[in-house]
């Protein structure tokens, strides 16, 4: 070994040792003849010194050293002077006198500092990733997530779990994304697809009787990205037979509160056991069903009283089959015409037609764009509705339902950005439940799944299948946090008819269903037992965790906002050689002048 210890462990009790010591050159700092260095490695950093007249060849070799450089050092440790002790470091009592130096290596200089946590250009960042890599954030970061990993690893083989891994190279199947296809050599013309989730595999591992599956799961995704969304992904992925919906939600909730509690003492869990929202609880609450529960600022139904408002604006809109709500920003009250009108162009986006509101005035007359229009006992009937006080500011969205949900729901978490509501050390877990099963697609004039196409109903919903499939429910469940969805699951289709009466309701012919998923239903034939299950996105979790605003931030070696790895240049040209060989030829649009 090249170092007998690390830097981050050297303490008191080993003054008067002799050790040997590598990593890299943090910082360097001369005064009066001595040069002090901050040597660093993954365990953390511990101050090196020499001393030119006790060892004037180790001083000497310390002359060109820079940042980034690799040393080997030898020395004797040493408890620091009073008054020189470093509380911000774990090693800050110590220093080791270095008598012996080695260069491994020399390091050019770097694009970007090392040695403290500045605001670097992402593309930068990406493109010189080994270096990012070695910045504490980005350490504490891969090391939490390692730590979450671990801690799934060990707390599921102790539940009786199996970790199996499923093929990469798998069938396209739809699974609301388009897939990563890899063409076949040895079959030409055909391709196997990357897996957007081991879904098939781990139900089929159901019916071969594993009972309890689970898989740290890479999965692939062609989709837009975004701050969450990666081309490849980590999934923790989760099969159990015999179990209904509570006891798949009941193993979740216990390993990640005691993880959060092993892991992060110092988040804090918003409630114990986690809050269950149903769908439409979640929905008329928060305007969305993966909501952020740190805070206030919940929607208020004002539909009845708009009814007969004397503003036209929302007695039109309930009488097209409208809602009209509202949030109260409290203390925005003295927010100017010009800040409302930033809020008004933010809900326009998400095809909201405007925004009305009402500034309740500490002092004065109250300020609103419809207040003319409503008599004292309307205005007074809509604080009280709203739980309005002095210094409040109300805004409301009328329109359609999944216009006004999706516009307030945004809203609600953009002013609590800018009045900073969300503690970023609580911990808002809940589970949202009693989905839709299905959503009418007005444009392919047909029911989509809410879920995917093996979630079961709600049993007492069965009958609705042909009768009513707008009134039924799926068995599935969302595990959200702050704001984010991080796990979704179901109680999944384990009998073959009815899974092909759901294949009918979506407009699957049974040739299709037969094509794409005959192996499913023929195993379904053989003794498929009840089973669900949950699949939980590592990345966002870690995310989360780590109090970052991205998933590439725990992600060692991800993609840019445009799918590219700037680092390595992919995706690339192929060579025509290996095109010939997989008999494929490529038709690729002229790149703009």
């Amino acid at each position: 070994m090249y170092k007998t210890h690390t830097c981050g462990e050297l303490r008191a009790e080993h003054s008067g040792q002799t050790v040997t010591l590598a990593g890299w050159v943090h910082r360097r700092r001369d005064h009066g003849g001595l040069t002090f260095i901050d040597l660093r490695d993954r365990f953390g950093l511990v101050q090196i010194v020499t001393d030119p007249e006790k060892a004037p060849e180790a001083h000497a070799a310390f002359e060109p050293v820079r940042s980034e450089w690799v040393l080997q050092v030898t020395g004797v440790v040493r408890t620091r002077p009073e008054g020189m002790t470093n509380a911000a470091l774990t090693t800050g009592v110590v220093e080791v006198v270095v008598s012996e130096v080695k260069v491994l290596n020399q390091a050019k200089p770097v694009p970007f500092a090392i040695n403290k946590d500045e605001e670097v250009d992402e593309n930068a960042r990406l493109k010189y990733r080994y270096l990012d890599l070695r910045r504490e954030r980005m350490q504490r970061n891969i090391i939490l997530r390692h730590k979450i990993v671990k801690f799934i690893r060990d707390y599921m083989d102790k539940e009786g779990f199996l970790e199996i891994e499923t093929p990469i190279l798998f069938k396209t199947t739809p699974e609301g994304a388009r897939d990563y296809l890899v063409p076949s050599r040895v079959h030409p013309g055909e391709f196997y697809a990357l897996p957007q989730s081991p879904q098939q595999l781990k139900q089929l591992l159901m019916v071969a009787g594993m009972e309890r599956y689970f898989q740290i799961a890479r999965c692939f995704r062609d989709e837009d990205l975004r701050g969450d969304r990666q081309p490849e992904f980590t999934q923790l992925d989760i099969e159990m037979s015999f179990v209904q919906r509570e006891d798949v939600m009941d193993l979740m909730e216990r390993m990640y509160t005691a993880m959060i509690k092993q892991l992060l003492p110092n988040k804090r869990l918003l409630s114990e056991p986690w809050p269950r929202l149903h769908y439409k609880e979640a929905m008329a609450r928060f305007g969305k069903d993966n909501p952020d529960m740190r805070y206030g600022m919940e929607l208020q139904d004002l539909t009845v009283w708009a009814a007969g408002s004397g503003f036209k604006v929302f007695e039109d809109a309930v009488a097209a089959g409208g809602h009209v709500r509202g949030i109260n920003a409290k203390g925005m009250g003295s927010a100017s015409r010009k800040e409302i009108d930033a809020l008004t162009d933010y809900v326009k986006q998400f095809k909201a037609k405007g925004l009305a509101w009402l500034a309740v005035a500490s002092e004065g007359e109250d300020r609103s764009s419809f207040i003319k229009f409503l008599s004292p006992e309307g205005l007074a009937a809509l604080k009280q509705a709203m739980s309005a006080e002095p210094g409040d500011l109300l805004l409301f969205v009328a329109d359609q339902p999944a216009v006004v949900y999706d516009t307030l729901g945004r809203l609600r978490v953009h002013l609590a950005e800018q009045l900073k509501l969300a503690d970023p050390d609580l911990l808002a877990f809940c589970w949202v439940i009693d989905f839709p099963f299905a959503f009418w697609n007005e444009e392919e004039q047909r029911w989509d799944p809410s879920q995917h196409l093996f979630t079961s109903p709600m049993p007492e919903d069965i009958d609705l299948i042909e009768k009513d499939p707008a009134n039924m429910r799926g068995t599935q469940y969302d595990m959200v946090l702050n704001n984010t969805e991080v796990a979704g699951g179901s109680i999944r289709i384990h009998d073959r008819a009815l899974q092909s009466r759901i294949f009918k309701l979506i407009g699957l012919s049974e040739d299709v269903a037969q094509e794409r998923f005959g192996h499913m239903l023929e195993a379904f034939e053989y003794g498929a037992p009840p089973h669900g299950g949950i699949a939980s996105g590592i990345d966002r979790l870690a995310m989360i965790l780590a109090d970052e605003d991205s998933i590439r931030e725990v992600i060692a070696f991800p993609k840019n906002q445009a799918a590219r790895d700037v680092m390595a240049d992919a995706p690339s040209p192929t060579e025509d050689r290996q095109l010939k060989e997989l008999h494929i030829k490529v038709d690729a649009p002229k790149k703009a002048e």
